[in-house]
């Protein structure tokens, strides 16, 4: 299986776990916390075991670090090639029922995600990211993932930079990134759907100084990639996965060259 098949195969599993989401979200679910504080629900639960038994078929052998199984039973020893699961992020969007959450499947080799796929139900969009390419399509939840319109980030605007900030998350150093750069416009948004965003040219720059985890950002990271973008470390230096505990520290997503 070449890496582009395979990042359509991940695709469509986040699609068919979308549909797992989509079963709850229409319910009354109950919400627990878990002991980081963080809500879980059925939909978490029930989307990761699905993307888990389809992992298992497309790439048996390859270590899964999943946000729910590593929250139960601690991390996996991580090779260089392992792949990263957020069944549901954006878990406080779902829950407040705003619709920014998604679906994240991405494959990290060497400390780089070289694949991607992530899915929002509610948007019913999947954006896939594979090597240099990235792609985009609408699909319903549970459907099937059609032809993929190819997705490049934009020149940056001659009247200023439009940025994507979190819509729940947004810090003081941050704001502070934010303010030293020539912004034109301000968005937000919740969950990958930001890394999204700079992958199609909806907006040029996302920075986040606030805590998140690796599998967070990895699918849309490969997604950013694939479209001509960059995630970088404040000071330019590469974003690398398979840290410490899956923390991410700050970083900057830039739709073309890094302005700072």
């Amino acid at each position: 299986m070449t890496d582009d098949d395979l990042a359509r195969s991940l695709a469509q599993l986040t699609v068919e776990a979308g549909a797992v989401v989509m079963e709850v979200y229409a319910t009354d679910f109950a919400v627990r916390t878990k002991d980081d504080s963080s809500p879980v629900s059925e939909a978490d639960e029930r989307a990761e075991a699905l993307i888990l038994a389809g992992l298992a078929r497309l790439l048996p052998g390859v270590t899964v670090v999943a946000e729910e199984a590593v929250s139960a039973d601690g991390l996996p020893h991580v090779p260089e090639e392992f792949l990263l699961v957020d069944p549901l992020d954006g878990t406080a969007e779902f829950v407040h029922r705003r619709g920014d959450f998604t679906v994240n499947i991405a494959l990290v080799r060497s400390g780089a995600p070289v694949l991607g796929a992530v899915y929002a139900p509610v948007r019913e969009q999947v954006w896939v990211g594979s090597g240099a390419t990235a792609g985009t399509a609408a699909v319903r939840p549970g459907g099937r993932v059609p032809d993929l319109r190819p997705l490049r980030t934009r020149a940056y605007p001659a009247e200023g930079l439009t940025a994507v900030a979190s819509a729940s998350h947004l810090d003081a150093e941050t704001e502070a990134f934010l303010d030293a750069l020539p912004l034109a416009d301000r968005r937000s948004a919740g969950s990958s759907l930001k890394l999204c965003m700079v992958a199609g040219g909806e907006a040029d720059v996302y920075a986040r100084f606030g805590p998140t985890m690796e599998w967070d950002i990895a699918a849309g990271h490969a997604v950013v990639a694939g479209a001509g973008g960059q995630v970088l470390r404040p000071d330019g230096s590469p974003f690398v996965y398979a840290k410490p505990g899956m923390r991410n520290g700050p970083f900057v997503v830039w739709g073309r060259e890094r302005l700072t």
